[in-house]
């Protein structure tokens, strides 16, 4: 497995190798040591979720206050664009975004440090994702930038084929630095 740096501040993609023959393929999409080399704590992650989107759907941007959460993130089936912001103040890349593809090819797997807002695109007809993450969710904590907020100008890659009530209402990046910094 190889491990490269993401190119916001703390960020890292987890890149298996995976085995094809006649059968199928296999691949470990998660190891405790690697994880553990790179300065993780894989007994942290006590929680594992997914979510099906169809093509275009667009799932963005949450994050948390507080204690915030970390999160491993992969796609099982299909593709998607992956987009983090970093909302840590006074991080070297505090309000800078980055996005990687992630899909059931090349199976990475995306470290998302506490403190970052994510989101993503489903790029297939046909997208799972899992999340590993770190902590319980605590709705008090949760905070969301839409995800046409201007100020961050995320370049989504298709046009938003769905995306939830939730996230149509979300607030401004601005909002969410008020909240943040508070």
């Amino acid at each position: 497995m190889r491990v490269e740096r993401g190119a916001l501040d703390g960020v890292l993609l987890f890149v298996p190798t995976p085995h094809h023959d006649d059968r199928g393929f296999f691949t470990r999409t998660f190891d405790a040591a690697v994880a553990g080399k790179h300065g993780l704590d894989p007994a942290a992650f006590i929680q594992d979720s997914q979510s099906r989107s169809r093509l275009g759907t667009v799932r963005a941007l949450h994050g948390r206050v507080g204690r915030g959460e970390a999160k491993l993130v992969r796609c099982a089936r299909g593709a998607i664009h992956d987009v983090l912001v970093d909302a840590r103040p006074g991080s070297p890349t505090y309000g800078r975004s980055m996005s990687v593809r992630l899909d059931d090819e090349d199976f990475a797997c995306l470290y998302v440090p506490r403190g970052f807002l994510h989101g993503f695109q489903a790029l297939t007809e046909q997208a799972d994702v899992c999340y590993r993450i770190d902590r319980e969710h605590d709705p008090a904590e949760d905070v969301s930038v839409r995800y046409d907020d201007p100020d961050l100008a995320v370049a989504w890659p298709l046009p938003v084929a769905a995306i939830s009530a939730r996230d149509l209402a979300a607030g401004s990046w601005r909002e969410a630095q008020a909240r943040l910094l508070g």
